[in-house]
Order: structure tokens, then C-alpha cells, then sequence
């Protein structure tokens, strides 16, 4: 056989292969959101840094050759519905894996369709219980309630108030919130002077707050997320009520600033590090993840990368290195995700594990305070 016809046949065969690879069907990825409703703030960012992220990956070739594709439904942060999608996204599209939903509730309800159906769940909710006791499908990338009460707890200890008045959401998160705080308090020598709730579609806390007022708390945290915080913020500005408020994680996002308007300032909160990424260290180990993120997102939407859109960009990331290392199935999936140690993403430092499908620590926390309709890190 002659060099030519060699060369030949070196090439048609390199091409055979090429288009082969390129011809694999593609890692089908399910996506849970709250793009519309009450809960949007949560759901847009996770749906666009999720796009945005699946774009990237295959225009870089997608993961062993395989492209990547996100099927996204909006749940308008309702269970029932969730529930409805989840199971479509399983049973229709067939996907090896569910990024979501939103909320603690959302997740809290779809939790039993993905232990049955055998599909990891990496939702991008707060609450401590979708992962408190371990469910062998389910993992999640936004950071515990245990941890970010902690944060608060240890500022507080840290100047010496003992005495907080608490005003937590009538849902899920809210009541996840409240447990935490209830059960570390006297961990930390604090005492609760006041145990207030409000409903998720109340527009007026001014009992509560009265009610908060006579408590003489030396702190008032409130736990919820968007709009109420921001209506409680307003309601004791109008009160003049003058005791340090504290927020939860629940609202680290721009969108407080945007609703709270004068009252935001001073608030205090635990965030991801993401908002304040400009402002860490060098030697953060996070900081070249989140600086990434928050400059793509800028280019991609004109808009700050925040908190939110991050547990959707950790949660694809965490999926894309299971398939890096050979899982392109359900069950490998799943195995590869337990098995992760070290992931410096944008919500804190990941490491799975049999014991633990949170996978982060007290670090993945800064306390910030808002000044000048802007983020600081309180030192």
C-alpha cells in the first residue's frame, strides 16, 4: 500500500471518529426554577447563570465530547407544580439529573420523587433539612441556615448582645430559619426575647415590630426572603425603631437594596462571598471562581452576578466534573458527587460525602453590612 492511499484511509478513518464523538447524543440536565412569581429573585439569576455556564462548556467542546443540555422549567415557585415538572423532566425528557428547585419548600416536595425515581437532586435551597439526615440522591450547593445563623450568633457573641428578638416567614425557609435559631441561642449565651412570625404575602409588620419594640432586645433578626424583609426593614425605619437589624442569606441580593430603599442601610447579613468578591484576599482560594463568575455574568446580562445565580452555577459545575471523570449516567452521577473534595465554587469550598451532602463549612460565609446602597465586609 502506497503512502497516499495511506494517508488516505488515516484520514477518513480520523474523520469516522471525529464525527462519531462529536454525534454522541448529548448529557440531558433538568433544571427546576422559580423564573416567575414571588420568588423570581431566586429563580432568574439560577436559570441564567445555569444557561450561561452549559453554553460555555460546549462551546469549549462540551465534557469527553459529549455536549451538555438544560431542560428548564419554571415552577413560579409552587410545590405542587414542581412536583408535576420533576416528574416530567424524569419520565419525558429523561434526564440523568435535577438542578433546583428554588425554594426549601419546592425542594422539601420534591425530594421523595427523586429518592424513588433514583435521580440526584442538587437543589438550591437553604433549608438544613433537604440534606439533614442524609437522602442518598439529594445534595445542595446554597449554603445551611445552620451555618449562616451561626454567623450572626458568633457577631453578636462578639459584642456582647445577648438579647435578640426574632421575626421569622411562615414557610419553609422561615421555619428552618427559626429552628436554627431557637436551638443555637444559648450555644452561643444568647437569649430570645421575642419570637414573632409573618406570612409570605404580608405587606405590613408594624405590630410585629411593636410588639419587637417593647421587647428591649439588644438585636432584632429577621429571617425571610424577598419582598418581606425589605417591608419589615421600611416598617421599623417608620417606627424609628433604632436596634440593630439583622437579615438572613435569604436576601443577599442587590433586589433588597432595590426594595428596601434608605432602610437598607446598616443591615447587616450573612452572604455568600460572591458579593463581595473584589474586596477577599488573593489568597482566597474562592476568589478566581467568583471574579470569573461575576465578570461572565456582567458580560452576559448586563447585571451582577449574585448569590443566587451562584448555586446554579455550582450545581451544573459539580455535574460537569462528575462527567469529566466518566459518569454519564444517573447512578454514576451521583456517586461522582459524594466523592467530591476541594471544589472552590462560588458558594464556598465543596466536600461531599457519605455523611455530609451539603458540603460546606463555616468559611462559605462573610458577614456584610449595606452602606451607600452597596455591600462592605463587617470586620
Amino acid at each position: 500500500m502506497n503512502f497516499k492511499v495511506m494517508n488516505f484511509i488515516l484520514a477518513a478513518v480520523t474523520l469516522l471518529f471525529s464525527t462519531t464523538v462529536f454525534a454522541a447524543a448529548p448529557i440531558k440536565i433538568g433544571a427546576l426554577f422559580a423564573v416567575t412569581g414571588p420568588a423570581a429573585f431566586l429563580g432568574e439569576p439560577e436559570r441564567n447563570s445555569a444557561k450561561m455556564v452549559i453554553d460555555e462548556i460546549n462551546k469549549s467542546g462540551g465534557v469527553k465530547g459529549r455536549k451538555l443540555e438544560l431542560v428548564v422549567y419554571d415552577t413560579a415557585g409552587d410545590a405542587t407544580k414542581a412536583v408535576q415538572l420533576a416528574t416530567k423532566l424524569i419520565k419525558d425528557d429523561k434526564v440523568v439529573a435535577i438542578i433546583g428547585p428554588s425554594t426549601t419548600g419546592e425542594t422539601m416536595a420534591v425530594i421523595p420523587v427523586a429518592e424513588k425515581e433514583q435521580i440526584p437532586l442538587i437543589s438550591c435551597s437553604a433549608g438544613s433539612k433537604i440534606t439533614d439526615p442524609v437522602k442518598r440522591w439529594v445534595f445542595k450547593t446554597a449554603q445551611n441556615d445552620a451555618l449562616a445563623v451561626g454567623k450572626i450568633f458568633e457577631h453578636l457573641q462578639k459584642n456582647r448582645m445577648t438579647k435578640v428578638s426574632i421575626l421569622t416567614v411562615s414557610d419553609g425557609f422561615g421555619a428552618s430559619g427559626r429552628e436554627q435559631l431557637k436551638q443555637q441561642a444559648a450555644k452561643y449565651g444568647i437569649s430570645i426575647v421575642s419570637d414573632d412570625t409573618y406570612g409570605p404575602k404580608d405587606t405590613d409588620m408594624t405590630a410585629q415590630l411593636t410588639k419587637i419594640r417593647g421587647a428591649h432586645a439588644q438585636a432584632i433578626i429577621c429571617w425571610g426572603t424577598n419582598p418581606g424583609p425589605a417591608v419589615i426593614a421600611k416598617n421599623a425605619r417608620q417606627l424609628g425603631i433604632k436596634t440593630p437589624l439583622f437579615m438572613s442569606h435569604g436576601v443577599s441580593s442587590k433586589k433588597f437594596i432595590e426594595l428596601a430603599g434608605e432602610a437598607a442601610e446598616g443591615i447587616k447579613l450573612p452572604s455568600g462571598k460572591v458579593v463581595v468578591a473584589d474586596m477577599l484576599s488573593g489568597s482566597d482560594k474562592q476568589k478566581k471562581s467568583l471574579m470569573a463568575f461575576v465578570k461572565d455574568y456582567q458580560k452576559h446580562y448586563r447585571a451582577e452576578g449574585d448569590h443566587f445565580g451562584g448555586h446554579a452555577w455550582d450545581a451544573v459545575m459539580l455535574i460537569r466534573n462528575a462527567v469529566e471523570k466518566g459518569a454519564d449516567t444517573a447512578a454514576a452521577i451521583r456517586d461522582q458527587l459524594e466523592k467530591t473534595r476541594n471544589f472552590a465554587g462560588i458558594g464556598g469550598s465543596f466536600n461531599y460525602s457519605g455523611q455530609d451532602h451539603a458540603g460546606l463549612g463555616k468559611d462559605a460565609f462573610v458577614l456584610v453590612e449595606i452602606k451607600n446602597k452597596d455591600w462592605v465586609i463587617v470586620k
